[in-house]
């Protein structure tokens, strides 16, 4: 899945793609609106918490970086240890591994969640003015024509590029 980014002027023209993306098959789970707070979204698919904070890219970072640390850690661990660890060597490792990821993550998620989204940054004078960003989640092989479908219908919709690759649990 890849993302694809829209700045809309007003909420009567994203309610409008939004029912032309439905029309298109695009599920409305797919289709996210972050609009300056206080703006009437009416029944437009409003970006959640996962859209809004940095909760994802925090958890990857974590991810990476507590399965690095967890797999030292348990390298040291059987270097230093008793003969019987040696023997027991690649089970602590991996066990080592998977827990400081599984650690690393949790806790980079949970700060990540208080913290705005960092790829948003760029949209944030936009939403400030007033304007909608629309995030579209398809599969690669409709970018284009998603891309296409509501830059000729809707030539005050400004395409914003994409986002390469999209967690398939947002």
């Amino acid at each position: 899945m890849k993302r694809i980014y829209f700045l809309v002027p007003t909420v009567e023209i994203a309610k409008t793609i939004v029912d032309e993306l439905l029309l298109a098959r695009i599920e409305e789970r797919h289709i996210h609106i972050l609009a300056k707070h206080g703006t009437p979204l009416e029944d437009l698919p409003e970006a959640s918490l996962l859209q809004k904070s940095d909760f994802i890219p925090a958890m990857e970072r974590g991810l990476a970086v507590g399965g690095t640390v967890g797999t030292l850690a348990g390298l040291i661990a059987v270097a230093l240890g008793p003969i019987s660890l040696v023997v027991a060597g690649g089970g602590i490792v991996l066990a080592g591994g998977l827990a400081g990821a599984g650690v690393g993550a949790w806790l980079s998620g949970m700060v990540g969640l208080s913290v705005d989204n960092s790829r948003l940054k760029h949209f944030e004078a936009a939403i400030e003015r007033g304007e909608l960003l629309m995030m579209i989640d398809v599969p690669r092989d409709q970018v284009a024509r998603i891309t296409e479908l509501v830059s000729t219908h809707h030539p005050e919709a400004h395409p914003e590029g994409t986002e390469p690759t999209i967690p398939a649990f947002p």
